[in-house]
């Protein structure tokens, strides 16, 4: 019989106690937390102006509420905070204040609208001296802590946003801005953080405010062992044009915008390819986004042909390979562009890239062909190809490209079991020790029975 771990979990329970019963059910809630959100001070500023009325004011509560239950709640993970506005600011929750969603929840289920006017520029102020300040429970600026801010508004400000938007985004706050109904686009614009398609959302009513809770639960989810390498593999050649290839460049950065580069997280190699196959250059030798994006910018346009096999092969044999900088044990991610029908055949090539573990993602744009592109892609197909017809909507892409950073055994739920299993290994020692001591009690008593 195998002791699979909810068996074996049962068999202890019943055998131990209920100190160790309260250590076992522990090490299972460990288990079954696969996901958690990277350490944040988080701070949701709100309009609450007279123009958003009781109603819709707790639909933005719902929304509230839908993110929190997300996030990965705790003094060392990631900690929330609320801020009403209207013609003033309330510091509705700190930072410090709660320290559990339950609590969290509650709380936001008891702030009531202000009513009055809409000073927006107001609460970004008091957001960045008050709300993340160390007084209200924000940590010292860290690489390891992220400083988000959420602004949820429907109108016009009566103040001016852009100077100390920029103020806050320059003291390491991340800002999102959601803009409901009749709200000023161009505000929202001014206040968000680059890249704009990332940091900007409009909902036409707060009654669908609700469908923005999926991307900021996934926006704040990383795994605790998230290192990756990624290359992008591109198409250099003369149907592209240099105005396109350009477009091209930029998108590469958007996506770069969305992955945690460091030393120890996401590394990432460019390739790019025409009727040559050139290394732009190599996993790790950029391990930050700004050194990376200005090589990317850098980057000079090959144009002539078309051999996308030649390049996948490349992908394969070299980009991917220790020489290259890619790290044994860790999670790979091809990213492969191309505007049109390749001149060689790519068949083996993009098989061998699958059949070595590498996940593939084939973007195409123009006269690509989506049979290629299928082919290169991994399973499934439809999560990892993409085609647009035109290069101007490759920003649409980047949006969609969520590259999952994880390894296919999710390395969240490894370390999650790791901690099951060292609960557990504890546990045995102390029965050990308890059945030890009985066999010595069972041991006299049948000595004195004799």
């Amino acid at each position: 019989m195998t002791l699979t771990p909810p068996l074996l979990l049962a068999l202890m329970l019943g055998l131990m106690g209920a100190q160790a019963t309260v250590d076992l059910r522990t090490a299972a809630a460990m288990a079954a937390g696969l996901c958690k959100t990277r350490p944040t001070d988080l701070v949701f500023i709100v309009d609450s102006s007279r123009s958003v009325r009781p109603s819709e004011f707790e639909q933005v509560k719902v929304f509230l509420a839908k993110v929190i239950e997300g996030l990965d709640v705790g003094p060392n993970a990631t900690r929330v905070g609320v801020v009403n506005y209207a013609s003033r600011v309330k510091n509705e929750v700190s930072l410090k204040t709660h320290r559990t969603k339950a609590g969290l929840v509650k709380a936001v289920t008891k702030v009531e609208p202000l009513s009055t006017g809409t000073m927006t520029g107001l609460a970004i102020q008091f957001a960045l001296n008050v709300a993340f300040s160390e007084n209200e429970g924000g940590r010292v600026k860290s690489p390891d802590i992220s400083k988000v801010a959420i602004i949820v508004t429907d109108g016009r400000p009566q103040d001016n946003v852009k100077d100390v938007a920029q103020r806050a985004r320059d003291a390491g706050i991340e800002i999102f801005a959601i803009g409901v109904g009749r709200v000023d686009m161009s505000t929202l614009k001014q206040m968000a953080s680059e890249p704009l398609d990332d940091h900007v959302d409009y909902v036409e009513s707060y009654s669908v405010i609700e469908k923005l809770t999926k991307k900021f639960q996934e926006a704040f989810c990383a795994c605790s062992n998230s290192a990756t390498d990624v290359v992008f593999l591109i198409d250099g050649s003369k149907s592209v044009r240099p105005e396109n290839f350009e477009l091209v460049k930029k998108w590469i950065n958007q996506i770069v915008d969305k992955l945690d580069v460091s030393d120890s997280k996401a590394h990432v190699g460019l390739v790019q390819y025409s009727s040559l196959v050139r290394q732009e250059f190599p996993l790790g030798r950029h391990n930050n986004k700004k050194d990376l994006k200005e090589a990317v910018k850098k980057m000079a346009y090959m144009e002539r042909g078309t051999m996308t096999g030649q390049a996948l092969r490349y992908l394969t044999d070299k980009s991917f390979s220790v020489g290259h900088g890619a790290r044994p044990g860790v999670s790979k991610v091809g990213i492969v562009f191309t505007d049109g029908r390749s001149q060689d055949y790519i068949g083996d090539a993009a098989k061998k890239a699958k059949e070595m573990g590498f996940k593939m993602y084939a973007v195409g744009v123009g006269n690509a062909v989506e049979d290629e592109l299928k082919e290169i892609a991994s399973q499934p197909t439809g999560e990892h190809y993409f085609y647009t017809a035109d290069f101007k909507a490759m920003t649409q892409i980047s949006k969609k490209l969520q590259i999952n950073i994880c390894q296919e055994e999710d390395p969240c739920e490894c370390d999650s079991l790791v901690k099951f299993q060292k609960k557990v290994e504890e546990a045995l020692q102390a029965l050990t020790k308890k059945i030890e001591n009985m066999s010595k009690r069972i041991a006299l008593l049948e000595n004195k029975i004799v």
